[in-house]
């Protein structure tokens, strides 16, 4: 299996972050949450960092850089449960900037608690 984050994995539309806000649940790994929603396509994944949080831009998309890579790297966790169907939005809710281990680490623990939650429901 090839570690890639793809075009086609990618959570682009607008529609369906909308509905993946307004009705999906969430797990959370402080400081990560994970918005997931049951959808008819393949599974699509999107980060997103506060402006709120982070003023300035290089800070945030630092953040999503390693939000992504942590994801990339992981993504077998999800592949493994045969999680395919699903849209996922992983958000950064910490105030303090990360590095990648402590990001690595909780995107591990939230994919697991997620995996968890809809294999047991």
């Amino acid at each position: 299996m090839k570690l890639t984050y793809n075009k086609h994995e990618k959570l682009k539309s607008q529609k369906t972050i909308e509905q993946l806000f307004l009705e999906g649940q969430s797990v959370s790994a402080y400081p990560l949450r994970l918005v997931y929603l049951k959808h008819g396509e393949s599974l699509k994944v999107g980060v997103s960092v506060s402006k709120r949080n982070f003023k300035r831009a290089v800070d945030r998309i630092r953040i999503k850089r390693l939000l992504r890579e942590a994801y990339r790297l992981n993504k077998s966790m999800l592949i493994n449960n045969e999680v395919s169907d699903y849209a996922l939005m992983i958000l950064y809710i910490s105030k303090d900037m990360p590095d990648f281990e402590l990001v690595n680490t909780k995107t591990k623990k939230v994919i697991s608690k997620f995996t968890d939650f809809i294999s047991n429901s």
